[in-house]
C-alpha cells in the first residue's frame, strides 16, 4: 500500500479556556457541549479521513513508511516535526513562553524546542494578543511580579485583526486573548512554560501550575517583535511567515488569481494545506477530495506534483529546504 494526499480528521481538545467557533466559524463538528479550545489539524494524533488509510494516526503511518511520509531530512524516530492548529480562546490562555531546542533538551530531554506562528482567522473588535513584556524588565522583577500576580501590568498588548501574523520565536513571551481565532503553525513540542493564569482554575477547580524558574530562565526579554498585516495583500500568493523551521503560505485563488495551481513536494518535505475560505479540489494522480473551509490535508513528501482547483483561500505550510 502506497501513500498518496491524506484529508486529515483533527485531533479535538477541551480547554477550560475554549469555545464554540470551530464549529460555528470554522465548519467543525463538535461532539460534545464542552469547551474546545484547539483543533490539532496537523499531527502525530491526526487520522485520515481519505482512501485505504482511513481511521489511520499519522504517527502509525510515520512507523511505516518513514522518509517517504516526512522527507529524508527528518528522523522519523522523532515523530512528525510541525504541528498545525487552530485556536479558540473565549477567555485569556495563559502567558507563557517555550525553550529553544539546546534548552528543551537539556531541561527536558526532549530532542525539539518550540518555535511558533500565528495567523489570525477571525477577531472581533478590540481583542487584543500579548506578544512581549515591557522593555527594561529583569528577570527578578518578573518573576517577582509572576510571584505577587500582578505581572499583566508589565506585559506589552497589541490590537488584532485578520490576516495579521506573529511569528513567536522559542524564548518569546506571549498570549492569546479571547475573541481571536487563530492558525497555529509551530514545532511539534508541547514543552510549555506558564507564567501567568490570570487567577484561573481549571475544570477540576484547582489552580493551574505555573513554571516561573524554568520560563524566566528562557525567556528573551531583549527584544519585541512586530505584527505584520496581511488583510490588504490580494496577490495569488502572500508570504505569511518564514523561520528556519517552517514556512506559511497563502494561496488565494479566486477568477482574478486564477483557480488552479500547480505545486510540488519536490521528493523533499510534506506540505500541510488548511482552507480558510471556500473549497478546493485536491487532487495528485488518482486521488482527489474536496478539501473545504476549516479542513486540513497533508502531502507526504514522496508525492511530488499536485493540484489544486476551486475558489478558496489555503493556507500551505511546509519546512525550508537547507
Amino acid at each position: 500500500m502506497t501513500l498518496y494526499p491524506f484529508l486529515l480528521n483533527p485531533a479535538l481538545h477541551v480547554k477550560v479556556w475554549g469555545g464554540r467557533k470551530l464549529e460555528t466559524v470554522m465548519g467543525k463538528h463538535l461532539p460534545t457541549a464542552e469547551p474546545y479550545g484547539e483543533s490539532w489539524e496537523m499531527h502525530d494524533t491526526a487520522t485520515v479521513a481519505n482512501g485505504p488509510h482511513t481511521g489511520k494516526t499519522l504517527g502509525e503511518l510515520l512507523k511505516t513508511y518513514g522518509h517517504d511520509l516526512v522527507g529524508r531530512h527528518n528522523d522519523p524516530e522523532q515523530g512528525i516535526p510541525l504541528l498545525a492548529k487552530i485556536l479558540d480562546p473565549t477567555d485569556w490562555l495563559s502567558v507563557q513562553v517555550h525553550p529553544n531546542d539546546e534548552q528543551a533538551r537539556q531541561l527536558e530531554g526532549d530532542p525539539r524546542g518550540k518555535t511558533e506562528a500565528w495567523y489570525v482567522l477571525y477577531a472581533e473588535p478590540g481583542a487584543k494578543l500579548v506578544k512581549a513584556v515591557q522593555p527594561g524588565i529583569t528577570r527578578e522583577q518578573m518573576a517577582q511580579a509572576i510571584r505577587d500576580n500582578t505581572l499583566e501590568s508589565l506585559l506589552v498588548y497589541e490590537e488584532a485583526q485578520v490576516g495579521d501574523v506573529l511569528l513567536n520565536l522559542a524564548g518569546g513571551i506571549h498570549a492569546l486573548g479571547p475573541g481571536i481565532m487563530i492558525y497555529e503553525i509551530q514545532q511539534s513540542s508541547d514543552v510549555t512554560y506558564r507564567l501567568y493564569d490570570w487567577g484561573r482554575v481549571d475544570l477540576n477547580g484547582q489552580p493551574r501550575q505555573l513554571h516561573i524558574e524554568k520560563g524566566v530562565t528562557v525567556a528573551n526579554l531583549d527584544s519585541i517583535p512586530p505584527i505584520t498585516h496581511t488583510a490588504h495583500n490580494h496577490m495569488p500568493i502572500v508570504d505569511v511567515v518564514h523561520s528556519e523551521y517552517f514556512v506559511t503560505l497563502l494561496h488565494q485563488m479566486n477568477r482574478r488569481n486564477g483557480e488552479r495551481i500547480t505545486l510540488d513536494t519536490r521528493g523533499e518535505h510534506f506540505h500541510i494545506l488548511t482552507c480558510i475560505e471556500g473549497e478546493t479540489l485536491v487532487s495528485a494522480s488518482d486521488v482527489s477530495f474536496p478539501l473545504k473551509l476549516g479542513q486540513t490535508a497533508l502531502i507526504p513528501a514522496n508525492q511530488g506534483t499536485y493540484t489544486l482547483a476551486g475558489t478558496a483561500r489555503v493556507l500551505r505550510s511546509f519546512q525550508p529546504l537547507s
